[in-house]
This record gives C-alpha cells, sequence and structure tokens, in this order.
C-alpha cells in the first residue's frame, strides 16, 4: 500500500547537473558529489555513479530493515553488515538494473540469517520500492 503525502516523515532532495557526468548534490549540503560512468561504461569513472549511490542506500536501508526484524525475532545482529551489488545493462528497453543482496550476520546460524534476510526484504523501502521492476537476488 502507497503512503500518503500526509503520511511522509521526512523527503530528501537531491540535485544533478549534468546528469552521470556531472555533479550532484543535497540541498542540505551533506552530500556533495562528482560523478561520472563508469570506465565500463566508457566513462572517465573519475567520480562515483549513479549506481554505486543506489548501492550505498540500498544497503543502508536494508541494513535498517534486518535491525528491525532482528528487534522482532530476538536474534542478535550486531556486528553484520549487508552488501548492495547493483548492475546496470542493457534491456529492451534502453538500460535496466539488477540487485544483488547479500549479509553477513555472524551472531546466528545460517538458517537463521536466512530468514532474517528474507523478513527484512519483506519489509524494506527500497525493496518494497523495486519489487515487480527490477530482478533483487537475496544471496
Amino acid at each position: 500500500m502507497a503512503i500518503q503525502q500526509s503520511d511522509v516523515l521526512y523527503t530528501a532532495v537531491a540535485t544533478a547537473e549534468n546528469g552521470r557526468d556531472g555533479r550532484v548534490s543535497t540541498d542540505d549540503g551533506k552530500l556533495d558529489v562528482v560523478v561520472n560512468p563508469p570506465a565500463e561504461m566508457g566513462g572517465s569513472g573519475a567520480g562515483t555513479n549513479p549506481e554505486q549511490l543506489f548501492a550505498a542506500g540500498y544497503s543502508a536501508c536494508f541494513q535498517g530493515a534486518l535491525g528491525v526484524v532482528a528487534r522482532q525475532e530476538g536474534a542478535d545482529v550486531s556486528g553484520s553488515t549487508v552488501t548492495a551489488k547493483v548492475g546496470i545493462g542493457r534491456n529492451d528497453e534502453g538500460f535496466g538494473l539488477i540487485v544483488e543482496i547479500s549479509a553477513d550476520i555472524p551472531n546466528v546460524d545460517a538458517e537463521t540469517a536466512r530468514s532474517l534476510v528474507k523478513k527484512a526484504h519483506e519489509v524494506c523501502p527500497y525493496s518494497k520500492a523495486t519489487r515487480g521492476n527490477i530482478t533483487v537476488t537475496l544471496a
């Protein structure tokens, strides 16, 4: 179910200049980065790129969702990490994304870790936003 504008608790605002080969900054000045296409896509690779920024946001959001689920389950996820790999490639409409999410949760057994990751994927706002739009694999 989609949220309504009245439900919004926070809105991030970022502005890009010159698209994938320029600069991206937030209205509060906390993020101000040069973006360049990666060398694999014919760019200089000198700056970061939108896929890295998406991977950073997705992994942080997923880690937060993992913490929520772990508290509900009484599981210890201290010391855990979440990695998001975001790929970009050509598809029928031009370009598309693919994501792989993996988590290292040292204080639980493998079965519990898989269960927590699956549940986090159900509640993570990034996972909800991408569901049905791009392939997201849980590794």
